[in-house]
């Protein structure tokens, strides 16, 4: 075996163990409460943004339980719902059901989607995409499962805004990121996402926008809420439990950042919605 096949097989069993480590996260707690329960405005927005219709093949990608995929297929498209998760997957199905959606769930790496070139209109991904850990690897996924003249749609945190803060936050407390694993709110740049989909895409579009969330009583709500729901939360709080000064002070600094935040009850989050047709090949 050459040198360069043995890095290449390190390389891989690394990434596998990464994805394992992403997949367990997004099972833990309650991910699917944070979907229909705090931003559920946030899947019709990016449908609507991304002109999705009636017939028309569409793509989730990192589609959780189906935030986005369950409007656009309510909406009458064809659509495929992908997610690394199997336990977000499922909760998914119940969700469709409930609601007398039909969309096909899929088990799958946003970095590697199981998809022929240029199979679907529309290729979506409603704050989801923006958590796989390799940036250009998940962009040029999305780029190429898509037809040329279909449409790129992605609504992600900026990292400026609430939920980017909140990682920032988070932080000081995480173990190390691996090697090559980029930060997820740079999803929410609207330079780094231009330099991500480059000349393969035209007439991109990109627009700030503010999500209302009125779900939270307090700071404190808001942090125990995160603090049992929200898998990334969840696996950070889970690296410092031996560390009880630590967990306190993580407490402070979620309690701290929501009370800067919350007016009369409410919060804005800010996210970036993308808009792009894929480039002519």
């Amino acid at each position: 075996m050459t040198e360069a096949s043995e890095a290449g097989q390190t390389q891989a069993k690394a990434d596998q163990a990464l994805k394992a480590k992403h997949r367990a996260m997004w099972a833990l707690g309650d991910y699917p409460a944070v979907a229909t329960d705090v931003i559920p405005a946030l899947g019709p927005e990016l449908v609507r943004g991304s002109g999705v219709r009636p017939g028309s093949r569409v793509l989730d990608v990192a589609a959780g339980s189906g935030n986005a995929a369950i409007p656009a297929a309510m909406a009458g498209a064809d659509v495929v719902a992908v997610d690394l998760t199997p336990e977000l997957l499922e909760a998914g199905r119940q969700l469709a059901d409930e609601r007398g959606a039909e969309l096909e769930w899929r088990e799958g790496d946003a970095e590697a989607l199981s998809f022929a070139d240029g199979d679907f209109d529309t290729v979506m991904s409603c704050v989801g995409v923006m958590f796989a850990p390799h940036h250009q690897q998940a962009a040029d996924e999305l780029v190429r499962v898509c037809r040329p003249g279909g449409r790129i749609g992605l609504i992600n945190w900026t990292p400026e805004g609430f939920i980017g803060q909140m990682f920032a936050a988070m932080r000081p407390y995480a173990p190390p990121p691996p090697p090559g694993a980029q930060p997820p709110p740079l999803w929410g740049d609207e330079e780094h996402v231009r330099a991500l989909l480059g000349d393969r895409v035209t007439g991109l579009d990109a627009r700030r926008q503010a999500l209302h969330v009125d779900q939270f009583t307090g700071p404190e709500d808001f942090r125990d809420f995160f603090k049992s729901s929200y898998g990334p939360t969840i696996a950070v709080y889970r690296a410092i439990a031996d560390d009880p000064e630590k967990v306190a002070a993580l407490d402070a600094a979620l309690v701290d950042l929501a009370a800067r935040h919350l007016e009369d009850g409410a919060m804005d989050w800010e996210y970036l919605l993308v808009t792009a047709d894929r480039a002519a090949a």
